[in-house]
């Protein structure tokens, strides 16, 4: 057997149309049965069971009948009609049937007998006018304080739930709570309604309103068990579920830019889409500067961008962001960028958890940030301001949106937050105040960076008139120097390293010097020894010449002499 509405096999459901609430039962309440709707006086009981017939009506094309004991249907009309429950309209379509059953004990007794035989022909012939597959009872202690045989009226309930299944009926019953913690109602009604049970809580703490429902029982269903917190809202009641609660979620390979060059180097390129980021720091680090920056630089993107303050106004936000060279306001304009301001106080945790649902389902964002969370440390305890956050981040992380928070560290432990998620998170940005030569400077340290190969050095973060950016502090034999100590030691280096060049140039200008009168006695001497070298070789070719005149003379000379002694012989 398929369920209606769950897509599993199993117990048939009927799907409720309540936004989250079929989520925590897994598909709705159980189709053909009883359920149990228990709560204090203002818990929200009948709304639940009036949102219940309507959206089976408009949604689910399954008419409805409410048989209330307690209002008018006149009244009940006009307190739903604020929400968008049009009830005449439904009741003219056919849609929905309501009948306020004022009781009278006179009307029950016959014959010395309790009898509910009347509130069956009554209920009997509304169901058959709209064809009706959905029933509301509210609220059914009326019959208990109408009619002082309680052990007729339960064996009559018994009766008329047994009624309700043969018809295959899905019900809600609608009870006061019990004043014990193991009474649910003021009449033990949950003997009889065994197959599922919600109870709706409306209580006060510290002067701050919170709304809670829970699922104590459903027979055959699996379904959450944990309280979740519920808002009524303009548009019906809005439960707040546990997303993912399996850590299901997507991982995506993409990396977004933060809108700081140099913070995206020290991340290997940026963050991954869809993951979580934490800023935490002192106060006056620039927490909020940074969350300013990336979303602007999310709207650059074309990225639709939701931006919740818990401290600022959005008209604060966009002048303090000014000052930095971070145009808020352009991006406003352009409708990619929403700026969404709340005190923490103004609500408790529990429907500041169904805002940012309600927020993110209005707006699609590609990122959020979350700006001064532990502010909502006010409106209750930290362990229930890091619940809510939890839950923040699981919804966020189950859709794919990436999320950037800032929140304070802790006095005593400067690499820990106020608020306990920084497990939760993907990457973890701490800044922190160096005090130093008389002024106060930021620092920028990534504690983490899942799946990422990303930096251990610190950085000075500054604030310019074009935005955040990142320098290198300076390290050196006296420690970490930042700001004008910074400023002043780059001075001297510059200083020192120009006296170097000075130096160099001087130096090299002298040996230029010294070369050029070498080079100038070097051609000298050259000219010297080629001169002397040009009168030894003119020296050495005169005596050759010489040498030859010589030869040559004695050559004719011999020649005289042979021919004179010739001459003689003859003559002798």
């Amino acid at each position: 057997m398929t369920t209606s509405g769950s897509g599993v096999t199993g117990l048939r459901k009927a799907p409720t149309g309540i936004t989250g609430f079929d989520d925590i039962t897994n598909g709705g309440l159980p189709r053909g049965r009883p359920t149990l709707v228990a709560g204090s006086a203002g818990a929200g009981k009948t709304l639940f069971g009036l949102e219940f017939l309507v959206r089976g009506a408009t949604e689910f094309d399954e008419p409805g009948v409410l048989l209330a004991f307690e209002e008018a249907a006149a009244d009940i009309a006009t307190n739903v009609a604020s929400m968008g429950f049009d009830l005449p309209a439904l009741e003219a379509e056919g849609k929905i049937a309501i009948d306020s059953f004022r009781l009278d004990p006179a009307d029950f007794i016959e014959a010395g007998q309790f009898d509910l035989e009347g509130l069956f022909i009554r209920l009997e012939l509304a169901v058959a006018s709209v064809g009706a597959k959905r029933v509301v009872l509210d609220t059914i202690e009326v019959l208990f304080a109408a009619l002082p045989n309680v052990a007729v009226v339960r064996s009559e309930l018994n009766r008329l739930f047994r009624w309700l299944k043969e018809r295959d009926l899905t019900v809600v019953i609608t009870g006061e709570r019990g004043g014990g913690d193991d009474q649910l109602t003021r009449i033990g009604i949950e003997e009889f309604v065994s197959d599922c049970v919600v109870v709706l809580d409306h209580r006060v703490e510290d002067g701050l309103s919170t709304r809670r429902m829970r699922v104590t029982k459903y027979r055959g269903s699996l379904h959450g068990t944990n309280e979740y917190p519920f808002l009524i809202t303009a548009s019906g009641i809005v439960a707040v579920p546990i997303t993912s609660v399996g850590l299901t979620y997507e991982a995506s390979e993409e990396r977004i830019t933060t809108g700081i060059a140099e913070l995206d180097e020290m991340l290997s390129g940026g963050i991954y889409r869809g993951s979580a980021m934490m800023i935490s720091g002192s106060a006056g680090t620039g927490k909020t500067s940074i969350g300013a920056t990336m979303a602007a630089a999310s709207c650059a993107r074309g990225d639709s961008t939701l931006f919740v303050s818990f401290e600022e106004s959005p008209a604060q936000l966009v002048r303090n962001m000014r000052s930095i060279g971070v145009d808020l306001d352009h991006w406003t304009a352009s409708g990619l960028l929403q700026l969404h301001s709340v005190r923490a106080t103004a609500f408790g945790l529990e429907e500041h958890l169904a805002q940012l649902h309600r927020l993110v389902d209005e707006h699609q964002p590609r990122l959020v940030v979350l700006d001064a969370v532990v502010s909502l440390g006010r409106s209750g305890t930290s362990h229930d301001a890091s619940q809510v956050l939890a839950r923040d981040l699981d919804l966020l992380k189950s859709r794919g949106v990436t999320s950037v928070m800032t929140t304070l560290t802790r006095a005593t432990d400067a690499e820990s937050s106020e608020v306990e998620v920084s497990s939760l998170v993907d990457s973890w940005l701490l800044l922190r105040n160096h005090e130093t030569n008389g002024e106060r400077n930021r620092l920028m340290f990534v504690i983490k960076s899942r799946g990422t190969s990303h930096s251990n050095q610190v950085r000075e973060f500054v604030l310019t008139g074009d935005g955040p950016r990142l320098v290198e502090v300076y390290v050196g034999p006296d420690g970490v120097l930042t700001g004008s100590a910074r400023v002043e030691q780059l001075v001297r280096e510059q200083a020192l390293a120009a006296a170097k060049d000075d130096e160099r140039v001087r130096r090299r200008r002298s040996l230029d010097q010294r070369s050029a009168v070498l080079e100038a006695q070097i051609a000298s001497l050259r000219a010297e020894l080629d001169q002397d070298r040009d009168e030894f070789e003119k020296l050495v070719a005169e005596e050759a010449a010489a040498h030859e005149v010589d030869e040559e003379a004695r050559a004719s000379m011999a020649q005289r002499r042979g021919a004179q002694d010739v001459r003689s012989g003859a003559g002798s």
